[in-house]
């Protein structure tokens, strides 16, 4: 036993030293590369031909060194240091409104004011032409270059000169002066103020039997969770007994606001997300700390690919919990965790300090990313190379490659068109975009109820033939895959005996915008009706008018109002 006992500390005594070497070993190499750093640093400023910047300099390393590792590590010079922090709280200052480039007018328009903020107070709408910004002239400067003068410090002001079209947007031209023809100039004194973008843009009732809730939470910024337990109050209130949770589209946040909107539903001093990392400090396990709401309520939310971070420990906290059934398509895949760390001179870095794992003991980080001589690459992880886990009742689920739903279920896909309707033609011709703006100059309101408002047979036709008389040109793959079949055919040597029928294929495989705006009516008008009820009722409005099409919110609803496949499905 004594013999035994001497080898187990001998064993322990040799492991010890050897990491003690290799820790050595590791700082030695830090050392030796820092200097060489330093070394190459001061030579370049020495004998470069032309005066370094430093501060650019610098910071071109850095950044460089950081790409090297994974996409999340950044590194925020002082002038970048409120994009930090407009990221973590969801706050800035400005005048609330989304503002975009038209590529046809070579000017920066607004697209979208936010519902109460200084832009929509004081009157400001889709598609007005902003001209000049106190002294400084807008014309042909990109969209970042506006937006960092329209942001600035809360309660500073300014002018904004703008050019609301009297005719549609294509026909608005501009002399040599830079004044708009077919337009009418006004102006506006603004205010700036903290905008917080609206992490909650709607919650509801959903119409029809059942008595089912419905929240829209967009971002896990600071303070969200709080609103969530407000939102589902309230929906208790009006009746709700069972609930849509919509995380689709949610990008995450704050881990801890992730673990507050699940106490919601779950009992305290439960396991939602552990944290492990190289160093203690990164290490924690994060238990819900308030009291439920309910923990019984049937609980369906909503995901898809742009489901990433705080909401996937949600989520997947949920469904490893037996808490809530899963519905939509996989998640994103981002198992890793950011801890913002203040630098000299008011700079900042966020490092990936840890991976979480959510209570079944699953991380559902779906890419590797390492480091060889060469740098930084990335592997995704295969299905095959995932483990399986068990959620609380013994179902089973697995890590890597984001949140599996319970019941997969894609939307419709959208059709080339109307992507290429969406974002401007193949020749930037933003037909869409204007067709609504001349909407809404001709429409001083409509329906106060947005599930209402649907445009009629002839505003279609309008819309069509100003698309067509536009010259819209789009990506048609259709026929790309057809180009590249022909140059395989002749590649291979059997284009010649089948001519005829690729002939045949080719002239069925024709360009029609006509025909393609005719059968794709259905996806283009809910596009332009939406994009419509945004202007007069805001983000809330085109949330809730679109929620009337939604497949993935039909089941979650169906599902919901057959209590014995709830519970059946969560059972192993």
């Amino acid at each position: 036993m004594m013999k035994r006992n001497i080898f187990c500390w001998l064993m322990l005594f040799s492991s010890l030293s050897l990491l003690a070497q290799e820790q050595q070993n590791h700082n030695l190499e830090v050392g030796k590369n820092l200097d060489i750093f330093n070394t190459v640093y001061r030579n370049l400023d020495l004998f470069y031909v032309d005066t370094l910047n430093p501060g650019q300099t610098i910071t071109a390393a850095i950044d460089g060194m950081v790409r090297s590792l994974d996409p999340y590590t950044e590194y925020y010079p002082e002038s970048e240091t409120k994009n930090l922090q407009q990221m973590i709280t969801g706050k800035y200052a400005g005048i609330g409104a989304m503002v975009k480039y038209h590529q046809g007018l070579k000017r920066v328009v607004i697209d979208e004011p936010y519902e109460g903020m200084p832009a929509a107070e004081v009157g400001l709408r889709k598609g007005d032409i902003i001209l000049s910004i106190d002294d400084s002239l807008m014309a042909d400067k990109p969209v970042a270059y506006v937006s960092s003068r329209l942001r600035g410090d809360a309660g500073t002001s300014f002018v904004v000169r703008v050019a609301r079209p009297q005719k549609t947007l294509s026909e608005v031209t501009f002399d040599k002066k830079g004044r708009a023809q077919g337009a009418e100039e006004m102006q506006f004194k603004i205010t700036r103020r903290n905008i917080k973008l609206p992490e909650l843009p709607y919650y509801g009732m959903m119409e029809g039997e059942g008595h089912i809730g419905y929240i829209n939470l967009n971002q896990f910024t600071e303070g969200c969770a709080k609103n969530v337990r407000n939102a589902l109050i309230d929906l208790r209130r009006q009746g709700a007994e069972r609930l849509v949770f919509d995380l689709r589209s949610n990008g995450g946040g704050s881990e801890m606001e992730a673990v507050d909107i699940v106490s919601l539903w779950v009992p305290k001093e439960q396991t939602v997300v552990e944290n492990r990392g190289k160093v203690p400090q990164a290490s924690r396990t994060y238990k819900t700390r308030l009291e439920p709401i309910d923990t019984v309520m049937p609980v369906v939310v909503l995901v898809n690919g742009e489901t990433a971070s705080a909401s996937e420990i949600t989520a997947g906290s949920l469904q490893d919990l037996d808490r809530a059934i899963i519905i939509g398509t996989r998640t994103y895949g981002k198992g890793l965790v950011q801890v913002p760390l203040e630098m000299p001179y008011n700079t900042n870095i966020k490092i990936t300090t840890s991976k979480y794992y959510i209570p079944s003991g699953r991380c559902i980080q779906a890419i590797n990313y390492k480091r060889d001589g060469q740098g930084g690459y990335k592997e995704r992880i295969a299905d095959s190379l995932t483990h399986v886990f068990h959620t609380r009742a013994g179902r089973e689920v697995r890590d890597g490659g984001g949140i599996k739903p319970d019941i997969e279920l894609k939307n419709d896909t959208m059709p080339n068109i109307a992507y290429y309707l969406s974002i401007g033609g193949l020749d930037s011709t933003e037909v869409m975009f204007d067709y609504v703006v001349d909407y809404i100059r001709q429409h001083e309101s409509i329906d106060d109820d947005p599930t209402r408002f649907h445009l009629t047979d002839a505003d279609y036709d309008d819309f069509c033939q100003r698309v067509v008389k536009s010259g819209f040109a789009y990506d048609n793959v259709s026929r790309k895959k057809f180009d590249e079949l022909v140059k395989t055919a002749q590649f291979e040597g059997y284009y010649d005996e089948a001519k005829d029928a690729f002939d045949a294929l080719s002239e069925r495989l024709k360009h029609d915008v006509t025909e393609d705006l005719r059968k794709h009516r259905a996806t283009i008008q809910q596009m332009l009706e939406l994009d419509i009820v945004a202007a007069y009722h805001y983000q809330a409005g085109a949330l809730r008018a679109g929620l009337q099409y939604d497949k993935q919110l039909r089941e979650a609803e169906r599902l919901l109002r057959e209590p014995e496949e709830y519970r059946r499905m969560l059972q192993p």
